[in-house]
C-alpha cells in the first residue's frame, strides 16, 4: 500500500513539472489601484489551487478530529457500562498448583 501512495505522489509531481514546463509564460493580473502583477502562469494556477484546497482540508481535519474525540468518548462510556473498565483493577487469580504425579522425576533405566 505504501508503494502505491509513493507511486501516486511521484506521478502527480511529474505531471505538475510537465505542466509547469509547458506553460512557463507570464500572466498579468490586474490588482486594485492600477497595480499589475506579472506572475508566471504555473505559480498562479498552483497558488489558486492551494487557496481553495487549504481551507477545505483544514475543515476536514477539524471535523475528523472532533468525530474521533466523540467516538473515543462513546467507546469509554460503553466500556464503563459493560464493566470492562473495572476489569483491569481486579487481579487475576494464580494458576492452580500442579498435581503431585507431574512433579515426580522420570524413572531412570
Amino acid at each position: 500500500m505504501q508503494f502505491l501512495k509513493t507511486l501516486f505522489w511521484v506521478v502527480l509531481a511529474i505531471v505538475a513539472v510537465i505542466f509547469a514546463m509547458n506553460n512557463w509564460e507570464s500572466a498579468k493580473v490586474m490588482l486594485w489601484g492600477g497595480l499589475v502583477l506579472d506572475i508566471k502562469l504555473p505559480v498562479l494556477v498552483f497558488g489558486a489551487f492551494l487557496i481553495g484546497f487549504l481551507p477545505t482540508f483544514g475543515w476536514y481535519r477539524a471535523s475528523r478530529w472532533q468525530m474521533q474525540r466523540r467516538l473515543e468518548s462513546h467507546e469509554r462510556a460503553l466500556a464503563d457500562m459493560r464493566g470492562i473498565g473495572d476489569m483491569a483493577a481486579v487481579p487475576t487469580p494464580p494458576p492452580p498448583p500442579a498435581s503431585p504425579s507431574s512433579l515426580e522425576p522420570p524413572a531412570q533405566s
